[in-house]
């Protein structure tokens, strides 16, 4: 398999070259176009590849779409919800966090797993559901705006606000804290935040969906307008 990335870093697509019998899944919506030697296929892929992570959270379980080229081969485009960029991380034998709705596409050898223990409770409070990619291939990880790597050395911390992070290794300690007290949560406009601690990294977007619906929301017109 071979990828590409085209229109970066605002408007992202994915394109991926497929050989002979092999396979790409991806999630609900995320197909621009495919070549007509690429099948596709719906449901909860292997042994729930891709249990949403609604699901985590006692929500419903989603479907992924999985690309399988013939003999001849065949390519695949992608692109994420929102404008912004994508990139690829290599896994060999470990794992990637990333939250829901970051996650792309993921080749074969990868899994997506739902049983992350004490992950549910902590992240559930920041609104965040999780999802484990584990195994061995490629995974890709989009974002709203830019993205941005943290790389952090032993002992050394970084704070990130929950609605920025969007992916983060295996290797990274964490804790999910308020801003402040009450009073600063709700004067400061911020909410919960990440405290990484090295070494590892983590990825965040440098935009936030939320705040620009926000912005946008009392300038829509409203029925009664």
């Amino acid at each position: 398999m071979n990828y590409e990335f085209t229109h970066q870093p605002s408007y992202t697509h994915l394109v991926v070259s497929l050989d002979a019998d092999e396979s790409i899944i991806a999630e609900p919506g995320a197909m621009v176009g495919h070549s007509p030697t690429v099948s596709i296929e719906t449901g909860t892929s292997r042994d729930g590849l891709l249990s949403s992570a609604k699901s985590l959270l006692g929500g419903e379980s989603a479907f992924a779409n999985s690309f399988t080229a013939g003999a001849e081969g065949g390519t695949v485009t992608f692109a994420p919800p929102s404008p912004g960029d994508v990139m690829a991380h290599e896994l060999e034998d470990s794992t990637l966090y990333t939250v829901d709705g970051a996650f792309l596409a993921a080749t074969e050898g990868i899994d997506i797993d739902s049983e992350i223990g004490g992950l549910k409770s902590m992240l559930g409070e920041a609104s965040l559901t999780p999802l484990a990619l584990k195994g061995t291939g490629t995974a890709f990880i989009d974002a709203y705006g830019g993205l941005e790597k943290i790389e952090l050395d032993a002992g050394e911390s970084y704070v990130l606000d929950n609605e920025h992070l969007i992916a983060w290794d295996d290797d990274i300690e964490y804790s999910v804290e308020r801003v402040g007290g009450l009073k600063s949560t709700l004067l400061s406009g911020e909410g919960l935040v990440f405290e990484f601690t090295g070494p590892g990294t983590a990825w965040y977007q440098t935009r936030d969906l939320d705040a620009l619906v926000s912005v946008l929301a009392p300038r829509l017109p409203t029925q009664q307008e």
